[in-house]
């Protein structure tokens, strides 16, 4: 990680890249040392990449090949499955505008079409029977071995994800177990992308700035380059390309729990020069979990910043925000 600061300057001038390999496998030390390592980028840069992370790459292949099949699918037939009630669905190219961004006056369409994917729960689940959203049913396409592709890496990137609830909790100086009961039925989504090479106009992008809702994100890196991270000096980073890396940040609702100390950083993906396909998977708490700040990170100087909500209040204020009417918010225009 190191190698990624300026020792002139301590700032962070690449993202770092975390090795969980030793963690992962049990070795003395490893977890406190690597939950260090995740504190520091948090609190100074809230982005990283891990590798050695035990996700199995050969479901991801399987995932990327099942997108692909949808997105090569006529438009017709992708506007069947069109975002619903359940904020799950198709949502086309030019639906999104991030107006919550803190960072840039964000007024162009995005150019990336979407299918998003709640973590896949049985039929008769509570939340699904109820429609609750980003909890099911999800809107599966008529292709063969499309679920199945999709529900193993769902099944992977959430071990990942579950992998990272000790580190976090160490981090931010709470027993490595205390996140486990927040995350018993997780919100856990995906909006999986597709960037068309097509020419954007002046402040439009596949993806404009903002800051992700989440607890954290969960992003493989995608072998057609586009997203960018901007750095506390105003500078855009690109991620270096990193063999079987997973790219890992903060999100808004993290950085209220933990009272503003682990960051939540601005990135955008810029339009790719060929066809570009992601995954990006949102690794929230429980819908009812609050985001009353951690007495471990307020003080009599330190006052709680923000007021609380509840995860599934600030995920759908979030969406309903910065997606058009017709795509799933509220904003107003045709998707």
């Amino acid at each position: 990680m190191n190698n990624a600061i300026n020792p002139q300057t301590g700032k962070y001038e690449r993202i770092p890249v975390l090795d969980m390999g030793s963690y992962l496998a049990g070795a003395p030390g490893a977890r406190e040392q690597l939950a260090a390592e995740v504190q520091h980028v948090q609190e100074n840069i809230g982005f990283y990449i891990v590798v050695n992370n035990g996700v199995d790459f050969a479901r991801l292949d399987a995932a990327y090949g099942a997108f692909r099949k949808f997105f090569a699918l006529p438009l017709e037939d992708k506007l069947k499955l069109t975002i619903n009630d359940t904020s799950l669905g198709y949502v086309p190219i030019r639906s999104t505008v991030y107006v919550s961004s803190v960072i840039n006056k964000n007024t162009k369409k995005d150019l990336n079409e979407t299918l998003t994917m709640a973590w896949d729960r049985p039929a008769d689940h509570p939340a699904v029977l109820e429609r609750r959203r980003f909890h099911g049913p999800n809107r599966w396409p008529d292709i063969a071995g499309f679920r199945d592709a999709v529900v193993a890496y769902q099944e992977t990137i959430a071990a990942l994800g579950h992998a990272l609830l000790p580190l976090y909790a160490l981090a931010l100086d709470k027993p490595a177990d205390f996140f486990e009961p927040y995350f018993t039925d997780p919100i856990m989504w995906s909006r999986n992308s597709y960037y068309p090479p097509v020419e954007p106009e002046d402040n439009q992008f596949g993806i404009s700035p903002h800051c992700d809702h989440s607890f954290l994100t969960m992003l493989p890196l995608a072998d057609e380059p586009g997203l960018q991270i901007l750095d506390e000096d105003g500078n855009w980073m690109w991620p270096d390309p990193v063999e079987n890396g997973i790219v890992v940040n903060t999100g808004e609702f993290l950085n209220r729990w933990s009272n503003g100390r682990f960051l939540p950083t601005p990135h955008r993906v810029v339009q790719p020069k060929h066809d570009r396909y992601s995954i990006a998977t949102f690794f929230n708490p429980n819908s009812e979990t609050s985001s009353q700040a951690l007495d471990t990170c307020v003080s009599g100087d330190n006052p709680a910043k923000f007021e609380p909500t509840t995860m599934q209040a600030y995920v759908e204020h979030y969406i309903d925000s910065n997606y058009l009417r017709g795509a799933g918010g509220t904003q107003e225009g045709a998707a």
